[in-house]
């Protein structure tokens, strides 16, 4: 039986693999990652686009081919499919750099899958959004480096950051004033939470 875990690749700036690919995990090409992929040696359990980055349609059964115009990107699509599976956690690696408008797209991918209890981790250069909604995120980094918060709905109720260089307790953020830019990570995990609302919460990380 496959995992709830899916990784997608999709066809923006590839900086790595930040996560171990289960054997029970669903890996998912969406359109130019399958280029990717194939030069990795992963075989992705599916592929999904219109293929206007790849060039080429790949062949074979588990290829979905999406048409050139369409009111959705080819990464929803394969989010979705995801989804289909039974996958409720969510691996993006490609999903930034490249056209601005697909990356603006991606990121407001996360309040949309947020508010239907499925969990996006966009990775890109050195960095990891993700969105909270309703609840809380536990984070591990080096002391220093950064964590931002933001408010994705007009307003998140009752946000609180502990063990971060600045704190908050039962404070509402709203989407008009980034006050949760450039936090910071101390010696201790970082606990991120909201009462009501949606949070993007925006990370740096090490790089392979």
């Amino acid at each position: 039986m496959k995992s709830k875990v899916c990784h997608l690749v999709g066809a923006g700036d590839f900086f790595g693999f930040n996560t171990q690919i289960s054997p029970d995990d669903t890996v998912i090409a969406v359109d130019g990652g399958y280029r990717i992929l194939n030069d990795k040696g992963i075989v992705p359990d599916y592929v999904v686009g219109d293929f206007d980055s790849l060039g080429i349609v790949p062949d074979g059964e588990n290829v979905t081919v999406l048409p050139s115009e369409k009111d959705v990107t080819d990464m929803f699509t394969a989010i979705n499919l995801g989804i289909e599976k039974g996958c409720v956690w969510f691996h993006i690696y490609g999903g930034t750099g490249g056209r601005l408008d697909h990356t603006l797209a991606n990121f407001q991918l996360l309040r949309y899958f947020a508010e239907k209890g499925v969990t996006l981790m966009i990775y890109g250069d050195g960095f990891v959004l993700t969105a909270v909604r309703n609840g809380g995120i536990t984070l591990f980094g080096e002391k220093g480096s950064y964590v931002s918060v933001f408010s994705l709905t007009d307003a998140s109720e009752g946000v609180c950051l502990k063990n971060l260089k600045y704190e908050l307790e039962n404070y509402t953020l709203t989407s008009l004033f980034p006050l949760g830019v450039s936090n910071e990570f101390t010696d201790k995990a970082a606990e991120i939470s909201v009462e009501n609302g949606v949070l993007a919460v925006y990370y740096t990380i090490g790089k392979d």
